[in-house]
């Protein structure tokens, strides 16, 4: 009885222990279908932003960076030495040329003036007494009155007198000046600039700074420097005209001063350290916005390109002094392709030679294919991808600031 209890107990666990090798073996196999099916499932093509190559004729501008000058910059220095009394103008405003901007004390001055005055009037008094004297002395000599030893000294003096007189006047006309000196007047019409002399400081022709500067700001320059090629170039494609080519000046902020400029003169010669020639632009300054020391881009339309090919600049990569760019294909694939690029058109490159009008080209998202690899291209959003940009700048963390030594 018990030997058929034992039996029954194997066949239980025997048949027991085979479902289980079953159930574990199915397991087995579902689990490496799985992973097969993994393998063989291939990854779904990167998502890339493109657009279209486009042909139209633009205009080709070339730029300068401008220092500006006022047209002129009169420094204003004391002619005579003495001390500052008195400021005539209110710093920073408009004045005329000649108004009055500082006074040095006259006193010393005027008496200088007054003492020439009376040593003219003596020299004129010895001169009216020699050529008396001549008057008197010539006629007694035609008659051999007198000696002719005589009537020499009696010329001699009165030329001596009239000499006297001419220094005499001379002087007095140099205090006159001088005293004039001690009113500082401004040479042209302009913007006064901030006095550096105080009241009551001494001042004169020696002293190591001005007084102030006047700049007469309509027109105002504007400084650039052109490469010698720029400088030939230009001048066989315009053949003496570069006084015509209406010029913008883009300022610190982006905008575009609202008045067009020209080209005034250029340098005598090209500096032989940068190679680079200084030319001059003019340009309107009615309502003294533009001031001395100011930067700006000049701009000038060069010519007009037939037919240009138009491509985004963040669409064009360089490497190693080549440009290269991902193009979409109609079946869906990536070419990296070399391209020549040409002038720049706001944001856009002119490319050359690489493309053909209407391909498209991947602009977003060039980093994530390789040649011949799969892409899913989608349009190409320029001011969804501006925002991005914005956001991406803000976020970015500033530098920690530099903790003060103690």
């Amino acid at each position: 009885m018990n030997q058929v209890k034992i039996s029954r107990m194997s066949f239980y666990v025997n048949g027991l222990f085979k479902a289980c090798l079953f159930v574990l073996f199915c397991l087995t196999m579902l689990n490496m279908l799985a992973c097969e099916k993994k393998k063989t499932e291939a990854p779904s093509p990167p998502i890339v932003e493109v657009v279209s190559v486009d042909q139209k004729d633009v205009p080709i501008y070339k730029e300068w960076v401008g220092a500006l000058d006022g047209y002129v910059n009169a420094v204003i220095r004391a002619q005579v030495t003495g001390y500052l009394i008195k400021q005539n103008y209110q710093e920073g405003d408009l004045v005329k040329n000649g108004q009055v901007l500082f006074e040095i004390d006259p006193r010393t001055f005027q008496a200088s003036l007054d003492q020439a005055k009376a040593q003219l009037s003596q020299q004129k008094a010895r001169h009216d007494t020699t050529k008396a004297n001549l008057a008197r002395i010539r006629p007694l000599a035609e008659k051999n009155a007198v000696s002719q030893k005589d009537l020499d000294d009696a010329v001699g003096a009165e030329l001596s007198t009239r000499s006297s007189v001419e220094a005499a006047q001379a002087a007095v006309e140099n205090a006159q000046l001088n005293l004039g000196f001690t009113k500082i007047t401004s040479p042209v019409d302009g913007v006064a600039g901030l006095a550096k002399a105080q009241l009551g400081n001494l001042v004169g022709p020696s002293s190591q700074t001005e007084l102030t500067t006047v700049s007469a700001l309509n027109p105002i320059k504007a400084y650039i420097n052109i490469s010698e090629q720029e400088y030939l170039n230009f001048n066989a494609t315009n053949r003496g005209n570069a006084g015509k080519i209406p010029l913008e000046l883009i300022l610190a902020n982006g905008s575009v001063y609202p008045h067009k400029g020209q080209f005034s003169l250029a340098d005598r010669q090209v500096d032989p350290t940068t190679g680079t020639l200084k030319v001059v632009a003019l340009f309107a300054n009615q309502n003294n916005l533009l001031r001395p020391g100011q930067y700006g881009k000049v701009r000038a339309i060069m010519g007009i390109r037939k037919d240009a090919l138009l491509v985004p600049q963040r669409s064009v990569a360089e490497m190693q002094g080549k440009y290269l760019v991902a193009v979409v294909k109609s079946d869906n694939t990536a070419d990296i392709r070399p391209v020549k690029v040409a002038e720049q058109v706001g944001t856009d490159w002119v490319i050359t030679e690489g493309l053909k009008p209407g391909e498209k080209i991947i602009v977003e998202g060039i980093q994530k294919v390789k040649p011949g690899s799969p892409v899913n291209p989608q349009p190409y959003d320029p001011e969804a991808q501006a925002k991005k940009d914005a956001a991406a700048a803000q976020a970015k963390p500033a530098a920690p600031a530099k903790q003060e030594k103690r």
